[in-house]
C-alpha cells in the first residue's frame, strides 16, 4: 500500500473503546513488564466489597476480571467510550459514571475499599477521599517520556506531561496522606512498521505529539514511510510505572 493510501486508511479507520488489536502486526512490542497489573488487581478482589475503576475505557480490562465485587463503579472521561463501557459492564452489575479521573467525582467519600487505575490521570487528594480507611490504590501509569522518539522523528514538541514519572506520582500521593507500599518502573521496545499505523496511533493518542497534523508534517511522514518501506521501522521505548498505595486506617 502506498503512502497516500496508508494515510487515508489511518484517518478513516474506526476505533471504539480501548482495544488496540487494530495495531497487531503493525506495532510490535518486545518483552513484558516485570509486573502484571491485571494480576495485581485480581489478587485483591476476593473479600473486597467495593471497587472503583478510574478511566475504564470501553470496560475491556475490568470485564475480564469478573466476578467483580458487589459494589463496583467505573468512571470514563472520553464520552464516546461511555456507551461502549455501559454495554459491556452494566450486565455485570457495574455502574458506569461519565466523569474523568481528575477533580472531584460524583461519588461518596470513603466508599471504596479498592481503587484501580490503568493509564488514567488522577487527583491524589480525590483518591484519598474516595478510599475507605485502610483501602488500597493500585495504578499503572504511562510515563511522560513514553515513546518520545516519535516526537523527535516528527520534529514535534515533547509530551505536555513530560515530567510525569514515578517519583512525581509517589510524592503526590504521599502529600495527600497515602502510604506508598510498592513501586516499580520499566520500559520495553516498540517498533512501528508502517506510517499508517503511526498516524492512526497519533489520531487516537492525540496528546502524544501536541499539534500533530498529517499535512504540516507531511515531509517527515513521507521520509519515515520511505525508511519503513526499506525495512527500517520507527523504534521507540514505551515507559511505564506502577505503584500500590494505602490509606491509613
Amino acid at each position: 500500500m502506498g503512502y497516500d493510501e496508508l494515510i487515508q486508511e489511518a484517518l478513516a479507520t474506526p476505533f471504539e473503546g480501548w482495544d488496540f488489536a487494530v495495531f497487531d502486526g503493525r506495532m510490535t512490542v518486545t518483552g513484558d513488564l516485570p509486573w502484571d497489573y491485571a494480576g495485581m488487581v485480581r489478587e485483591r478482589l476476593p473479600g473486597t466489597a467495593s471497587l472503583l475503576d478510574l478511566g475504564t475505557g470501553g470496560g475491556e480490562l475490568l470485564a475480564s476480571l469478573a466476578p467483580l465485587p458487589p459494589r463496583t463503579v467505573a468512571t470514563e472521561g472520553h464520552s464516546p467510550n461511555v456507551p461502549v463501557a455501559r454495554r459491556r459492564l452494566e450486565p455485570l452489575g457495574v455502574e458506569v459514571v461519565a466523569a474523568g479521573g481528575e477533580g472531584t467525582l460524583p461519588l461518596p467519600t470513603g466508599a471504596f475499599e479498592l481503587i484501580v487505575d490503568r493509564h488514567e490521570a488522577y487527583d491524589p487528594h480525590e483518591v484519598r477521599r474516595l478510599l475507605a480507611p485502610g483501602g488500597t490504590f493500585v495504578t499503572q501509569q504511562v510515563e511522560g517520556r513514553d515513546l518520545e522518539e516519535i516526537n523527535a522523528a516528527l520534529g514535534g514538541p515533547p509530551h505536555e506531561d513530560a515530567r510525569w514519572n514515578l517519583d512525581t506520582a509517589v510524592a503526590g500521593l504521599a502529600g495527600a496522606g497515602l502510604d506508598v507500599t510498592w513501586r516499580q518502573e520499566a520500559g520495553y521496545p516498540v517498533a512501528i512498521g508502517d506510517v499508517g499505523a503511526l498516524v492512526l496511533y497519533l489520531r487516537i493518542i492525540s496528546w502524544q505529539v501536541p499539534g500533530f497534523d498529517v499535512h504540516d508534517q507531511g515531509d517527515r511522514l513521507r521520509a519515515l514511510h520511505e525508511e519503513m518501506e526499506r525495512g527500517h521501522p520507527l523504534r521507540a521505548t514505551a515507559r511505564r510505572f506502577a505503584l500500590v498505595a494505602r490509606r491509613p486506617g
